[in-house]
């Protein structure tokens, strides 16, 4: 590749990667995770077996939903996000706890090799455009030996069904960028970390949602506070017809994935994936 395509290629990866910190600063995210997917941070510290001494790292950490219990437990943790205002919102989450917060780009961390005896991700490493750089940057910054442990919403789940649902409304992604909920597949994540870490523990899991009193409800939640729908949203906002094509879209999606409706009730499948680092 010349020094052109070269410089070409690095100016579109910024560009994109500004998109993707801008997108999760729309709305409101630390509301989604307070109100919806708090319960999946702290597990993920459990069954990581994250222990007092252990040095962490939780990568794409948001708000910091595994940062925070991981450092109650007195690990010495490191929270990085692409953005700014997440982090910041963890911050305040966190108080007196002693956590490092930095700005990083999960496909370019910001950290020596085999820096950490944990890394972790819930639900945040999967939204890297890129999954073979994300891979080989926790293998690069997890000790040998140490664990490397991810939650990820699967393709067949609610959440995986609600980028499926979006997909035809948003604009086409960049070549070679990644659909997020590839993460979710166990055959993915072999391939990905093939020869790199050993599976210890993977399992599907349900995460109970009762948060909507209908399907509406989720849809104008998802529509005001979660970021990749507001992108979507924000991309038909000369489109009228579409716009309405994509509410009815949300609604129905909600409507058919209900497991109760008296009261509403939801269940979104994840995948919990705990690896040893070879």
């Amino acid at each position: 590749m010349s020094t052109t395509d070269t410089s070409a290629t690095d100016d579109a990866d910024r560009a994109l990667k500004s998109r993707h910190r801008a997108m999760w600063a729309f709305g409101d995210y630390p509301k989604v995770v307070d109100d919806l997917v708090h319960p999946l941070g702290p597990e993920l510290v459990q069954l990581a077996g994250v222990g007092p001494d252990d040095v962490v790292l939780d990568v794409a950490a948001g708000t910091g939903s595994a940062a925070i219990p991981a450092a109650r437990l007195g690990a010495r943790v490191t929270a990085s996000d692409l953005t700014p205002e997440l982090l910041d919102a963890g911050r305040a989450s966190a108080g007196d706890l002693a956590i490092d917060w930095v700005e990083a780009d999960a496909e370019n961390l910001p950290f020596a090799d085999e820096s950490f005896d944990v890394v972790l991700s819930t639900i945040g490493v999967m939204f890297a455009p890129h999954h073979r750089r994300a891979a080989d940057e926790l293998v690069r910054v997890c000790r040998a030996d140490g664990t490397i442990a991810v939650t990820s919403w699967t393709p067949e789940g609610f959440i995986g069904q609600l980028f499926a649902t979006m997909k035809p409304f948003a604009p086409a992604p960049p070549p070679g960028v990644e659909p997020a909920p590839a993460w979710g597949s166990p055959a993915h994540l072999d391939e990905l970390f093939e020869g790199r870490a050993e599976t210890l523990r993977q399992e599907r899991r349900m995460l109970p949602v009762t948060r909507f009193e209908h399907a509406e409800g989720f849809r104008n939640f998802f529509r005001e506070n979660y970021g990749p729908t507001i992108a979507v949203y924000k991309s038909l906002a000369d489109d009228a017809d579409r716009t309405a094509a994509l509410d009815d879209a949300l609604v129905a999606l909600a409507r058919d994935h209900s497991v109760a409706t008296d009261p509403f009730r939801l269940e979104w499948e994840y995948l919990v994936t705990v690896m040893r680092r070879v």
